[in-house]
């Protein structure tokens, strides 16, 4: 079984991820899937949508096996929440 390992520091890792999301990808997926998970290959660009992270996960996989994985669920501020609702993003 082939294991991803990480190339960038967690620092580098948010920083590539925000600005693809933010430049690229935000207007064209935002308003017709609020709630629902981007996950971005940081490297490549390429993203999935999905309301289970796996699953889109394993659409950036199976194009690239060694794909540095980014997640955001859109439209809010954070992809999971602990105990209460998770925070909107303020526009």
């Amino acid at each position: 079984m082939f294991k991803r390992k990480r190339r960038y520091s967690s620092e580098e890792f948010e920083r590539r991820g925000t600005e693809l999301y933010e430049t690229n990808i935000r207007a064209l997926v935002e308003e017709a899937n609020l709630g629902r998970l981007c996950l971005i290959d940081i490297e490549s660009g390429e993203y999935a949508l999905g309301d289970e992270g796996h699953v889109a996960a394993q659409v950036l996989i199976n194009k690239n096996p060694d794909a540095q994985i980014w997640c955001k669920r859109i439209g809010y501020v954070a992809s999971t929440g602990h105990g209460c609702r998770p925070a909107r993003d303020k526009k």
